[in-house]
C-alpha cells in the first residue's frame, strides 16, 4: 500500500498546487473540502473538479455551519467584502480559527486512514494577513495533533506539510504549471457573481492577478469586471 495523505482542498490556486505536489511525492491523496457557509460556495464545485483532475483517491466535502456566529465577510452577509486596497491588518475576510477547525477535521480523517501526512496550502509571503497561515501556528498544530491522537501512545507524529509556506504567488503558479495543474479549474475570488465569475477586486483576486502576471503565465480566470 502506498503512503496516504489528507490534503485540504479549497478549490483555489494554492490548494490545487499542494495536491499536485503531494501526488508528485508519491502519496495516495485523500482530499477534504468544507461547506462552511461561505459566500463563495462556487469553490466547492472547483474543488471537486480539481480532485478528479489530479487523481485524488477520494474527495470528501464536510458540512459545518460557521455562519452561526459570522465574524467574517465570508460568512456574514451584513459585512461586505472589501476591495484589496481597502484592507489593513487582519482583514474582515479572515474567518476566525478556520484553519484550526479544518486541520482538526483533517487529522481525524488521517487517523482513520492511517495517514501520517496532512497537506495545507498556507502561505506567509503573498497572503492576506491571516494569523492561521503563520509558520508558528502550523508547527504548534503538528504537536497538538500528536498529543490528541493515538500517535502519542504509538510513538509517532503527524507531518503537517505546508510546501507553499515560503513561496511567492508567482513561484506557486510556476510550480503548479510544471506539475500540470490546470488553473482554469480553480477559483480564488471572495466575492464571485452568480455565474461563478471572479470580481477581480478583492484581496484574493488581486494576489492571483499579480501572481500570473509576475509568473508570465496567462491568467485563465473568468472575471465579471
Amino acid at each position: 500500500m502506498n503512503k496516504r495523505a489528507v490534503i485540504l482542498l479549497s478549490g483555489g490556486l494554492d490548494s490545487a498546487t499542494v495536491l499536485a505536489i503531494a501526488g508528485s511525492e508519491g502519496f495516495d491523496c485523500y482530499t477534504m473540502s468544507f461547506d462552511y457557509g461561505q459566500r463563495h460556495r462556487c469553490e466547492l464545485e472547483a474543488a471537486g473538479r480539481i480532485a478528479a483532475a489530479l487523481g485524488a483517491v477520494k474527495h470528501n466535502t464536510v458540512k459545518i455551519d460557521l455562519r452561526q456566529w459570522g465574524g467574517s465577510a465570508l460568512t456574514d452577509d451584513a459585512l461586505a467584502v472589501p476591495d484589496a486596497e481597502d484592507s489593513h491588518g487582519i482583514p474582515i475576510t479572515y474567518v476566525p480559527a478556520r484553519n484550526l477547525i479544518f486541520l482538526s477535521f483533517a487529522t481525524a480523517w488521517a487517523e482513520v486512514l492511517g495517514a501520517r501526512d496532512i497537506f495545507i496550502g498556507v502561505n506567509s509571503v503573498d497572503y492576506s494577513g491571516y494569523p492561521d497561515c503563520r509558520p508558528k501556528f502550523i508547527e504548534s498544530f503538528q504537536e497538538t495533533a500528536r498529543l490528541g491522537t493515538c500517535a502519542v501512545d504509538e510513538g509517532w507524529h503527524y507531518s503537517i506539510n505546508a510546501p507553499l509556506q515560503n513561496l511567492s504567488k508567482a513561484e506557486i503558479i510556476r510550480r503548479g504549471v510544471a506539475l500540470g495543474v490546470d488553473y482554469g479549474l480553480t477559483t480564488s475570488c471572495y466575492n464571485p457573481d452568480s455565474e461563478g465569475r471572479s470580481c477581480g477586486k478583492c484581496a484574493s483576486c488581486s494576489l492571483r492577478i499579480a501572481g500570473f502576471r509576475e509568473a508570465g503565465v496567462p491568467d485563465p480566470t473568468r472575471y465579471h469586471r
